[in-house]
């Protein structure tokens, strides 16, 4: 079985969000891929199977499958077409999210995904307690807690409590504020403690929600982002409709073969 690690959401070895990707002859197991996650340990990695028209495409971190991710379907786009294993011009993926879709042109890997809203919401307690800074807004939807906060400084200081964030009935935490460059919109950072993953460098997911809260906040449908983990990710979005278009590049960091238990049922 080919495996690789690829840098997602950025045209530099060792930045953006690395994803692993596996490309499987036939289907196994569930406990079997979650087994390749753990030890790959990293936000996610991707299982790829080659259909008549599409790929099938799922997602686990170390410690569970999840139903949407951005950064391991760059990547996994970016294996397609930089291996030559695939020669279309567009790549179809069939996901627990419906139907996505990538292409590419000289500016980069556009994924086509849909967007996820976010409503209002009162903060548990404990969300108040491990984020420890004053909020201007929360919401939620189906995945994740929305949190702004009052400017990029309060963003890059962030030191959560992530005990009482794994507590917390949600997949994640998304924490936001408007951008201090001129040539970025918003920055964010996020934490998914609950599913294995206390700080994820960049992630496409996220963007499904802070696309459209921003758009609506800053009256502009193309916007650029950046994530403020450590290894830190830029993304450009264009919102059409209830899509998202998520654009960026990506780099393969290594490639080999997984010999160990791929014969397990």
């Amino acid at each position: 079985m080919n495996i690789y690690i690829v840098d997602a959401f950025t045209d530099t070895p060792f930045g953006g969000n690395p994803a692993a990707v596996c490309l499987l002859d036939s289907h196994k197991p569930d406990s079997w891929l979650q087994n390749v996650a753990a030890e790959m340990n990293l936000s996610e990695t991707a299982f790829l199977i080659k259909g008549v028209n599409d790929y099938s495409l799922r997602w686990f971190t170390p410690a569970a499958e999840v139903d949407l991710c951005g950064h391991a379907t760059l990547a996994s786009a970016h294996v397609l077409w930089s291996e030559r294993l695939c020669h279309e011009s567009e790549i179809s993926f069939m996901t627990r999210s419906g139907q996505l879709t990538a292409t590419k042109d000289k500016d980069g890997i556009h994924l086509n995904f849909p967007i996820e809203l976010e409503k209002e919401c009162l903060p548990p307690e404990r969300l108040v307690q491990a984020l420890n800074v004053p909020f201007t807004y929360v919401g939620m939807n189906r995945f994740d807690y929305l949190v702004e906060v009052e400017n990029e400084e309060m963003v890059r200081g962030l030191r959560p409590d992530f005990n009482l964030l794994s507590q917390i009935d949600t997949r994640g935490i998304i924490v936001t504020s408007k951008a201090s460059k001129s040539d970025v919109d918003f920055v964010s950072r996020c934490f998914f403690p609950a599913i294995g993953v206390n700080e994820d460098p960049v992630t496409g997911s996220a963007h499904c929600c802070l696309g459209p809260y921003w758009q609506a906040k800053l009256n502009k449908s193309q916007l650029v982002a950046q994530q403020l983990s450590a290894r830190q990710g830029t993304l450009r979005l264009n919102l059409i409709k209830d899509r998202i278009i998520m654009s960026g590049q990506a780099v393969t960091t290594l490639k080999g073969q997984f010999i160990g238990g791929h014969n397990n049922d």
